[in-house]
């Protein structure tokens, strides 16, 4: 009977499942290799490609109905809240809804008081009552405008400045932020309490006590709401907050200095009809005689005495003449003071233009002072003018000079980083910090803080053709135009804002970083300048983005200027790119047929050879009375004598396991002196040198030449030993 074998033990393997795991290996091994070279040369695109659309998917099953009601509900509820519109007319017009208007409205928790906008308006609308308090208090308790019935509109707007007032005390400035130890707090009960302690809360609570219930008592008279006045800290925070985030601050400065000369009049001119009513009105000539407009005329009188113009009547009595002088006194200060804050107003206003006309006068006098032609001062004055007019400053790094670093940055990326991003060679990269396809954007941002702006006036050359470019040019604002052609004047291309070039000499070496062209500006080109040295200075800092860029300058200079057609030149990578092209193999080296050190050792038995055929004609130079054997057998024992020499020093330097014996090399001729052999003549035995002793000895001697000059004379001589 015939036993079955048994099955081996082990494990089966499926054939398709083997060869999709094949399949897997083979394209993991292919990824792999494209990110080895993506590594190796990181300017190459990504080589993922864009995701395939996911294959249809069964919708799945209906919700149940509630759910859907449910939804229902809720986008019906979202609708109206999403479109409102106004009809107006024939036209509808789309509005906000009213619960964004209260979420902006809606007072945070804290209030920043230098940054929030919504502060600041407040601030105008406590200001704006403040000097209805100031202005109207002293005018209605002298002049007689305020009438049993009027006197309910009066007090009216008084109620309406009170609850302003109340509304800063209670709701905003216990919620205004304050520095403690450079520290910003927003905590809600440190605020109120740093408030509460302050003078400016003391003097809020006495400006809003309600004294008017002594109008029950003595009538209804202004003089009982001077406390309201008293609330001039709200007034000068306003001022502060509101010069700040004006561009032109010192309209607003030059308004408010004329409003404080206008309120110290309206006070004197209210102070006059007082005392013309406690003299009597129309009493003396000095005194207001109670005609035409009794406001406008007694602010025409204080206008004339404290401006000193004189032209008044003379005071009669003692009040009026002490009156007259303390307002002569006061007139003076006051009037000195508001004319020397003006002063400061305007100066400041002006400091730019003077500095910039200070500048242009001591320049044009240096010029006048060394004799320089008309021409060149007339370009000075061009370009300071021109610079003035653009940019309203001479240099803008003297402002930035006084900010912090982080701020000049901050500007800088505002203003120039997407004119330098635009540079194909310093394109920031799509993820923060990385250099992936990209530079690093740290390097960027110190880079802007380096860019230098330089004004060319019509017709400047920016670069010349042949010199050696140092520099890259942004331009901010302007044209400047690429010239060529055999004069050099023919325009090749005309650059706008925007535009870079020079930027390949940046990082070009070997003498590539010279200019192919002029440059000449069009107009007036405002450009940014980016030398070399500090670009160097940067890359210290980010070894990843120097190994990029110089990789994508060798990429620009492919692109933007390609060599002329000729043989392709291997690319080397690594260090041997430090070194220049291998020179071409000499064609009778490749005729041998060897590479590398074989075909040097061929080299070197062929001329071993013609040396062993040349030895006897030497011989025969030398010893011209020898016999032809003895000049044959001394000529090739000379250079067997010199072969054994040779392959025993090489055999001695071989290590001992490669040391092997080493045959006497075959004596052949070299290929270019072989000729065929005639038919006639028979072919001569090859020479060999036999081993043995003779009778013969070999003597080499050397001897100085009779005639100066020629050296020392080489003998050979072979000579029969004696026999004894």
């Amino acid at each position: 009977t015939s036993t079955q074998n048994p099955t081996p033990s082990g494990f089966r393997t499926n054939e398709y499942a083997d060869a999709q795991l094949q399949e897997i290996v083979r394209k993991m091994r292919e990824r792999a290799t494209v990110y080895k070279e993506k590594l190796k040369d990181p300017v190459l695109s990504s080589p993922e490609g864009s995701p395939t659309a996911s294959p249809s998917k069964k919708k799945p099953p209906p919700p149940p109905k509630e759910e859907k009601k449910e939804e229902k509900k809720e986008d019906a509820e979202a609708k109206p809240e999403e479109d409102h519109y106004c009809d107006m007319l024939c036209c509808k017009f789309k509005k906000p809804p009213l619960k964004k208007y209260m979420e902006y409205l809606q007072l945070p928790d804290s209030i920043d008081s230098y940054t929030d906008r919504r502060y600041v308006a407040w601030l105008m609308l406590v200001t704006v009552a403040y000097n209805w308090n100031c202005w109207f208090i002293p005018l209605r308790f002298v002049f007689p405008y305020q009438t049993p019935s009027n006197t309910i509109y009066w007090f009216t707007v008084d109620i309406i400045c009170d609850i302003c007032y109340l509304c800063d005390l209670l709701i905003f400035q216990p919620r205004v932020q304050f520095l403690k130890g450079g520290d910003i707090i927003s905590d809600r009960v440190e605020m109120k309490k740093f408030y509460h302690s302050s003078m400016k809360f003391r003097l809020d609570v006495i400006s809003v006590l309600p004294f008017e219930v002594l109008y029950f008592f003595f009538g209804f008279n202004p003089a009982f709401r001077a406390n309201r006045m008293l609330k001039h800290n709200t007034f000068f925070e306003f001022n502060d907050r509101l010069e700040a985030i004006l561009d032109k601050a010192y309209i607003y400065r030059v308004i408010r200095t004329t409003g404080y000369l206008l309120f110290i009049l309206h006070i004197n001119a209210c102070l006059y009809y007082w005392a013309s009513d406690y003299e009597g009105l129309g009493s003396t000539r000095w005194v207001y005689d109670g005609k035409g407009n009794m406001y406008l005329r007694c602010y025409y009188w204080a206008v004339r005495t404290l401006i000193t113009i004189g032209g008044l009547p003379e005071p009669q009595t003692l009040f009026e003449i002490v009156f007259q002088l303390l307002n002569f006194f006061l007139g003076v200060f006051v009037f000195s003071s508001l004319i020397g804050q003006m002063r400061d107003v305007i100066g400041a206003a002006t400091a730019g233009q003077n500095y910039y006309r200070s500048s242009m006068d001591n320049t044009v006098s240096y010029m006048n002072t060394y004799s320089i032609p008309k021409v060149v001062q007339n370009r000075v004055r061009t370009w300071y003018e021109y610079t003035w007019d653009s940019q309203g400053m001479l240099d803008e790094s003297e402002l930035l000079e006084q900010m912090p670093t982080k701020m000049q940055l901050a500007i800088a990326i505002d203003v120039n980083f997407a004119i330098v991003n635009k540079v194909d060679l310093f394109k920031a990269s799509s993820f923060t910090g990385e250099c992936r396809n990209g530079c690093d954007t740290q390097m960027i941002y110190d880079m802007l803080l380096r860019l230098k702006s330089i004004v060319y006036l019509p017709g400047d050359f920016v670069c010349k053709k042949g010199e050696i470019g140092r520099e890259m040019y942004i331009i901010k604002q302007g044209e400047v135009q690429v010239l060529g052609g055999p004069d050099g004047t023919k325009v090749l291309v005309t650059l706008r804002a925007g535009a870079v070039f020079g930027e390949i000499s940046l990082l070009a070496a070997g003498g590539g970083n010279r200019r192919t062209a002029n440059v000449v500006a069009h107009g007036f080109a405002n450009l940014f300048i980016l030398d070399k040295k500090t670009l160097n200075e940067i890359l210290v800092h980010y070894p990843d983005s120097e190994k990029l860029l110089m990789k994508k300058a060798k990429v620009l200079l492919k692109e933007k200027g390609k060599p002329a057609p000729g043989p392709p030149v291997q690319q080397t990578r690594g260090l041997a790119s430090l070194f220049g092209q291998k020179q071409e193999t000499p064609k009778l080296f490749k005729a041998i047929g060897g590479r590398g050190k074989e075909g040097l050792a061929k080299l070197l038995q062929l001329k071993r050879e013609q040396d062993i055929q040349v030895m006897p004609q030497k011989i025969e130079s030398i010893i011209p009375g020898a016999e032809e054997g003895n000049r044959k057998d001394t000529g090739r024992a000379w250079a067997n004598r010199v072969n054994e020499n040779e392959t025993q020093a090489e055999a001695e330097n071989k290590p001992e396991e490669e040391k092997q014996p080493v045959e006497p090399p075959a004596s052949s001729a070299p290929p270019a002196q072989k000729e065929k052999p005639d038919a006639d003549t028979k072919p001569k035995p090859p020479a060999v040198m036999h081993r043995g002793t003779t009778n013969e000895s070999l003597i080499i001697t050397m001897s100085p030449s009779p005639k100066a000059g020629e050296g020392e004379i080489l003998k050979v001589e072979v000579k029969e030993k004696k026999k004894k």
